[in-house]
């Protein structure tokens, strides 16, 4: 079935509309950042770089580090981005541009996420480096897709629900967990892992207060004495669960690399955390060219 152009949107020189990108300038590895900016402090350390293009706040560089070839791609902040970024790889990848028709042998993307979050509990140290097993997303963009029962974890999600005494007014919290085999590569003594929420907003979602009062001021409380299964929630952020939906809804495999820079329950901040966040783009660098 031929795909219109109000659905699928290319340039006038036939690359995806949002990221500016041809298929022969997408690697089939991607990191990707929030800020725009932190593309450069990835692809400093690629031995050579072959594609950069930016459009909005999606940038990309594609390059090689150490013989594999990758693209570090910016998202923006939030699910909603998000929702762009992972539709526009995967047909980067898996549509005809010239056809306009689904490819019949489709394509798995690795994609890495190498983000900025902050913890909720006192033993997740600012500085450190956390894997999100999982995510818990307080966003509603997977609920617009069919089939998501065959990636949710409906019975931690319903469990969340019930301990947060869910406002009915807001989306329906899911739960969805990381693709095992890079949570496998990636995980080291050096990594924690743990269980990473993922909000709509900054201040408000995220328990905030400056001004504007919130509905729940128990919010946070509530985060940090959740318990399933002896398993609890180690930080917030506002990427990771919506990417592992779109990322298993699609056929691709991604994992979300937390530098924590902050930690809401002792109210400190990282003194230096351009250096951590760094540290572990030479760590997942590291682990992708093993």
């Amino acid at each position: 079935m031929r795909i219109q152009e109000s659905e699928l949107i290319l340039t006038p020189e036939g690359k995806i509309y949002h990221l500016n990108l041809s298929p022969s300038q997408l690697a089939p590895i991607i990191i990707t950042v929030g800020d725009p900016d932190r593309v450069d402090m990835v692809s400093k350390y690629f031995d050579t770089i072959e594609t950069t293009a930016q459009h909005r706040e999606f940038k990309t560089h594609t390059g090689t580090y150490k013989g594999k070839r990758i693209s570090v791609i910016s998202t923006g902040i939030g699910p909603d981005n998000i929702d762009i970024v992972f539709n526009e790889l995967d047909a980067l990848v898996n549509i005809d541009f010239e056809k306009r028709q689904v490819k019949k042998k489709l394509t798995s993307l690795d994609i890495i996420r190498i983000g900025t979050s902050g913890g909720l509990t006192p033993d997740v140290k600012v500085d450190s480096f956390l894997i999100s097993a999982m995510g818990i997303g307080l966003d509603n963009v997977m609920h617009y897709y069919d089939k998501t029962d065959k990636i949710f974890n409906r019975d931690f999600a319903q469990a969340f629900i019930n301990h947060m005494q869910w406002n009915p007014d807001n989306s329906v919290p899911y739960a969805v967990d990381a693709d095992k085999n890079l949570f496998k590569k990636f995980s080291s003594e050096k990594t924690n892992s743990g269980i990473t929420i993922t909000n709509v907003g900054f201040y408000g979602p995220q328990g905030r207060v400056l001004r504007a009062k919130l509905r729940d001021a128990n919010l946070n409380d509530k985060l940090t004495s959740f318990r399933y299964k002896k398993k609890k929630i180690t930080n917030l952020e506002m990427e990771t669960a919506t990417m592992y939906g779109m990322a298993k809804l699609l056929g691709h495999r991604a994992l979300s690399m937390n530098a924590i820079i902050a930690n809401r329950a002792s109210g400190t901040f990282s003194k230096n955390a351009s250096k951590t966040i760094d540290a572990l783009i030479h760590y997942t660098l590291k682990k992708i060219a093993q």
